[in-house]
């Protein structure tokens, strides 16, 4: 029986809340399947800092780097400096741990969770590949004569041909793979403002270079303010999407509200065959925090990507074909708080929907 070790970062608000309820959910699909997990539990979080004052030390990002994968509920408390625990532990991880692919799958599974009129969940199945790694999120800059009338701030982005070819092969071989899964042709879309931006001109060139080894897949290209335009007027059209840090994580929110708010949406940071993390993409929300009715749907789909990247994609499809049958059936209406479906009574739902289709 394989075992993996599974690192657990439950965190603020409602983290510790879905967490349980992702975990629970885990642990059905474990009995089905030739796995185990050891868990290992991590107590950093805004509330930690509070009572400690201590970040994540060194020491901590290299004892990650031995586990299989790790699992992030939320980070973010109100009384903590915005971004010092955030910056702690998600660019910790990220930076720490190399993981240079952010993947985000958009699907809807119900066509009332779609803000759009008449879009299905045919129309709305595709995937963004966002560079992880570099883009502003380098936090290289700093402010100057902070308070004062003559106050500087400056951010600058890097771009590197390492970490633009890692991220556009990732994308390539992502959209071939859609492809054969789906028996169509591959569909890849480079979106940048290299028009404006003319050092992001280095991620057009990548991609047309790399384009040339992948000519069973189609390739295009979008600026990001007729991008986003164009995700909401036709997301159809769409199938695997790379691009920059900081875009991929705008297009990926707006992506979230395709598909039925950020209460579904899970996202993977990757380092391919390597130690990566899983987490919903919605914050701590400390306002619902402790009321029981934050909606797990997102961290129980970050569980399921997070079986499939370790290779039990039997048990990520029980995960991902569970959830999708309480949507489409109505059983669960809304994809948040709105549901009025407790928090643990639906990770119960998703549960007693996978022991249903096992038999």
């Amino acid at each position: 029986m394989k075992t993996y070790n599974i690192g657990i970062i439950a965190g603020d608000g409602i983290g510790p809340e879905v967490t349980n309820e992702a975990m629970k959910v885990l642990r059905a699909v474990m009995q089905n399947g030739d796995f185990d997990f050891n868990f290992v539990e991590y107590p950093y979080s805004g509330a930690y800092y509070l009572k400690t004052k201590e970040l994540v030390p060194d020491k901590v990002i290299d004892e990650w780097k031995t586990l299989d994968a790790v699992f992030l509920g939320a980070i973010g408390h109100p009384a903590v400096e915005v971004g010092l625990v955030e910056r702690s532990v998600i660019l910790g991880l990220r930076f720490g741990l190399d993981l240079y692919i952010n993947l985000r799958p958009i699907r809807l599974y119900a066509e009332n969770l779609c803000p759009l009129k008449a879009k299905t969940p045919a129309d709305i199945d595709f995937a963004v590949v966002r560079e992880n790694t570099e883009g502003e999120y380098t936090q290289i800059g700093g402010i100057l004569k902070k308070g004062s009338p003559d106050e500087v701030a400056t951010s600058t982005s890097i771009y590197t041909r390492v970490g633009i070819e890692r991220a556009v092969r990732y994308a390539f071989e992502l959209a071939r793979s859609r492809a054969s899964a789906n028996k169509k042709l591959g569909h890849l879309t480079l979106v940048d403002k290299a028009n404006a931006i003319r050092p992001q001109e280095i991620w057009t060139r990548v991609f047309a270079e790399i384009g040339k080894e992948y000519p069973d897949v189609k390739q295009d290209h979008a600026y990001v303010d007729a991008f986003a335009m164009l995700m909401i007027q036709k997301p159809e059209y769409y199938d695997t999407i790379v691009t920059t840090n900081l875009y991929g994580d705008i297009l990926t929110d707006l992506g979230s509200m395709l598909q039925g708010g950020i209460g579904i949406a899970a996202s993977a940071n990757l380092h391919p065959g390597k130690t990566s993390m899983f987490e919903p993409i919605h914050g701590s929300a400390p306002d619902i925090a402790g009321k029981g009715v934050a909606c797990p749907l997102a961290a129980i789909m970050a569980v399921g990507m997070m079986l499939d990247y370790l290779g039990e994609k039997n048990a990520a499809q029980q995960i991902e074909s569970s959830v999708e049958h309480l949507l489409a059936s109505g059983t669960i209406s809304h994809a948040d708080a709105r549901s009025g479906i407790s928090t643990t009574h639906m990770g119960d739902m998703v549960i007693e929907q996978i022991r249903k289709s096992n038999g």
